[in-house]
Formats: C-alpha cells, sequence, structure tokens
C-alpha cells in the first residue's frame, strides 16, 4: 500500500512539474509562434504570410525567411528601416519596426521558426539560445 501511495505522489509532482515546462520542439515552437504571428505579425504580413503590395513584404519562400537565420532575427530584434525591399523584382517600403523591447527572446525564436515552417515554407527551427546570443551582440 506505501509503494503504491508513493508511486501515486511521484506521478502527481511529475504531472505537475511536466505541465510547468514550456513544450519544447518543433512542433511545439510553432503553436507558440503562431500565437506571436497572430497577436505581432498578422497586421502587416496577412494572415498568409502574403504581405501588402508595395507596403509589406511576404513571408512565402524568400530568401528573407529561408535564407540566414540571424539576418531574419536581427530584423526582428532592430527593425528594417529607410529604403525599400526589393523581393523577386518586387518593391515594398513599409518599415519593419524594431521589437526588441516588445518580444522575448523565445517569442522571437517561436515566431520565426513558425514563419520558416509556414506558407510553404520548410525550414529549421530557430533556438532561444540564438536569439539570446544575437540580442547581445546587437546591444
Amino acid at each position: 500500500m506505501k509503494k503504491l501511495f508513493l508511486a501515486v505522489i511521484v506521478f502527481i509532482f511529475a504531472t505537475a512539474f511536466a505541465i510547468q515546462q514550456p513544450a519544447t520542439g518543433l512542433k511545439a515552437a510553432i503553436a507558440r509562434g503562431k500565437t506571436v504571428y497572430e497577436n505581432t505579425c498578422l497586421a502587416c504580413h496577412q494572415p498568409d504570410g502574403s504581405g501588402v503590395p508595395n507596403m509589406n513584404p511576404p513571408l512565402v519562400k524568400t530568401k528573407w525567411v529561408l535564407g540566414d537565420k540571424k539576418a531574419l532575427a536581427k530584423i526582428v530584434l532592430k527593425g528594417l528601416q529607410g529604403g525599400e525591399i526589393d523581393i523577386d523584382g518586387d518593391k515594398f517600403h513599409n518599415p519593419m519596426p524594431p521589437l526588441e523591447s516588445v518580444l522575448s527572446d523565445q517569442e522571437i525564436a517561436d515566431v520565426l521558426t513558425y514563419v520558416r515552417n509556414s506558407f510553404g515554407n520548410k525550414a529549421s527551427l530557430v533556438t532561444v539560445a540564438e536569439v539570446k546570443a544575437l540580442r547581445a551582440k546587437l546591444k
């Protein structure tokens, strides 16, 4: 009876601990990133990632999204101001605001992982450690 009671107590504590821990892995990052995207990015980049012609660039299969993760994270952290962006011959003029004081490292890693794996994109996940290191380097 004592062994059963002890097993139940251990199970309860283990379950409570697991619930408090953020889910890890690609699927969990994408799920969390979708929420960040919907709350922060959707208005400019649209529900389908297509952007707004001549204003906000698309996030669909572009070198900006599928290329260098650090360059993409830097855009989210520091924004992209002035001039225009050329994506596949289309010009976009609306500046990207810096989000370094708005989003945590976890939120940036998750939203970039979401964008890099949505809208027909398929790329590696962005880790919190990568974002944290870049944020420290850019200070």
